[in-house]
């Protein structure tokens, strides 16, 4: 099985300040080149057996996918939920001079 190189990883966020802080953070380290806020996912879930909903914002993060161990960490110490979502999804393709800038943000 081919292992990817460059990875999405998903988190969630209860609020405008907790997602600035994860991402602020992920792209000031170099841990991603680039992570999108988007804001108002409705989330309907099932928590400590009972159906919950809340509104969040949706953080997309573009990095390497030798990355993803940093990524979890911080998030995990930046994150105000008990247990955060963390989803890695590989990248399987994409136009080469972007995948590129994600490798290496600084040479553009």
């Amino acid at each position: 099985m081919k292992r990817h190189k460059y990875q999405l990883v998903l988190t969630t966020c209860p609020d405008t300040e907790a997602a600035e802080r994860v991402a602020q953070a992920l792209v000031t380290e170099r841990l991603a080149a680039c992570v999108n806020i988007l804001p108002i996912a409705k989330s309907i879930y099932l928590w400590k057996g009972k159906v919950e909903s809340a509104t969040e914002q949706l953080l997309i993060i573009k990095s390497m996918a030798r990355a993803f161990r940093s990524i979890q960490k911080r998030i995990l110490e930046l994150h105000p939920y008990e247990l955060p979502e963390v989803i890695a999804v590989p990248i399987a393709d994409g136009l080469p001079d972007y995948l590129a800038w994600i490798r290496n943000p600084d040479k553009t």
